[in-house]
């Protein structure tokens, strides 16, 4: 077998293994973005602790057919690069779209979350989603309200009995 050819089974290997680890993972066109904006992109995206990597599509199809996550081939045209989030689902969605509406030459086009492909319109109801920590907070304010009206409740009985013992 040919160097060549022993590279290219790597990389197919490579992607297979990250389609496999990444809890969420997003397919976009990066087309027309200039260095400085790409940099940014690779810059917010490595802080939040996702891989961004550019592949021949070819390369990807194979992956994907190792996977079976062939649905995603249709969206493999044209410059692809591909966000794997492998800590948290939220955050390559949310990251890529924000940027994407600063940047319009960013194109996000599918994504695979939790092992299945997702289309356009649920990676981006992803983004929309509060991140993990906003999530931590909104249950811990649900579960302290009632703890809450229960010392207002307290307190105003007390309050009440002190003017009446006053009075």
């Amino acid at each position: 077998m040919s160097a060549v050819i022993e590279q290219k089974q790597q990389v197919v290997q490579e992607i297979t293994q990250k389609l496999k680890d990444s809890k969420s993972t997003i397919v976009v066109d990066y087309r027309g973005l200039d260095v400085a904006e790409s940099t940014e992109l690779r810059k917010q995206l490595r802080e939040a602790g996702i891989d961004f990597k550019v592949y021949k599509n070819t390369m990807v199809r194979r992956a994907t057919a190792e996977t079976g996550l062939t649905d995603l081939d249709e969206q493999l045209a044209g410059p692809t690069a591909i966000a794997f989030g492998y800590d948290d689902v939220v955050a390559p969605a949310k990251i890529l779209n924000n940027f994407a509406k600063e940047h319009e030459a960013l194109e996000l086009k599918a994504g695979v979350i939790d092992g299945e492909v997702a289309t356009l319109d649920q990676i981006k109801a992803l983004a929309n989603l509060p991140s993990y920590e906003g999530l931590l907070s909104m249950f811990a304010n649900v579960l302290q309200a009632p703890i809450r009206g229960l010392a207002i409740a307290t307190k105003a009985v007390a309050d009440k009995k002190e003017e009446e013992e006053s009075a």
